[in-house]
């Protein structure tokens, strides 16, 4: 698949997407969002894909929104900007809920709408020299079709003091919030990321996708649900293929036949 603003690649188990657009710090744009939405698309109808990266080309992760873009939008009414950002919600939604676990590969920056990626993320890792900004309000707008992963990640206090505030906050800051997962030196970030791929492949792929599910589902839910559901989760793995393989090669002191070693993924 050709993109313009956007890289992918992916071997039979690992899909890896790249923000191109160094030129620009890796902003984007309403081509970007549409080749981001395609690719996701195109994920969820690969049925062997078990985890996804999410990575910027050069020395920037993603610094927000392109300022040629934002510029047109400074002609456009209100439908035209509703349009817009429906566009942007429509992505981060269908990246929240991919079954597949995404890995967010962070460097330089994530500012703006780049760290509404990081925050749809499962596990982001980010290098330790990163700097983040929520830099809305510094211009009079407001991170608001990214707001509810933020949120969901960091919480109300500390999002209404980022968002409201819009300073400069360290890697460190971020682990500290729970935007991000890890922070490592920049030579570290690579090994990093493929040390949590090869944990996620040594793991059975439908447990894999039903933990995300019982993350986005089961806060909201009042407890009788709750009870009910994570009991039907784990009894439906138990008897399922998966969980019986599983099962058998952990009594059996071997590796299930469904765990890939990272060379085999290659």
């Amino acid at each position: 698949m050709s993109f313009s603003t956007i890289r992918t690649e992916h071997t039979e188990t690992v899909y890896r997407i790249t923000l191109s657009r160094p030129e620009v710090r890796n902003a984007f744009n309403d081509t970007m969002i549409a080749e981001l939405t395609e690719a996701f698309e195109q994920i969820r109808r690969l049925r062997d894909i078990r985890v996804v990266v999410l990575g910027g080309d050069g020395k920037v992760f993603c610094a927000g929104a392109d300022i040629h873009w934002m510029k047109k939008m400074i002609a456009y009414n209100f439908e035209d900007n509703l349009r817009d950002a429906i566009k942007l919600a429509n992505l981060l939604e269908l990246m929240y809920d991919c079954t597949r676990p995404i890995i967010a590969r962070v460097q330089g920056a994530a500012i703006g709408g780049g760290t509404g990626l990081v925050a749809v993320a499962d596990i982001a890792i980010t290098s330790s020299d990163t700097a983040f900004s929520f830099s809305e309000v510094k211009i009079g707008l407001v991170p608001a079709c990214i707001s509810p992963y933020v949120i969901k990640k960091v919480g109300e206090a500390l999002s209404a003091e980022f968002f409201i505030t819009g300073e400069h906050l360290s890697a460190q800051r971020m682990y500290e919030a729970g935007l991000v997962s890890r922070v490592v030196p920049p030579e570290k970030l690579d090994d990093e990321i493929e040390k949590i791929v090869r944990l996620i492949l040594s793991s059975g792929p439908k447990a894999v996708q039903m933990c995300k599910e019982l993350v986005r589902r089961v806060p909201g839910m009042p407890v009788p649900e709750m009870k009910s559901y994570t009991a039907r989760a784990i009894a439906d793995l138990r008897v399922s293929e998966e969980g019986q393989e599983g099962m058998l090669a952990f009594f059996e002191k071997r590796t299930p036949r469904w765990a890939i070693k990272r060379d085999e993924s290659e």
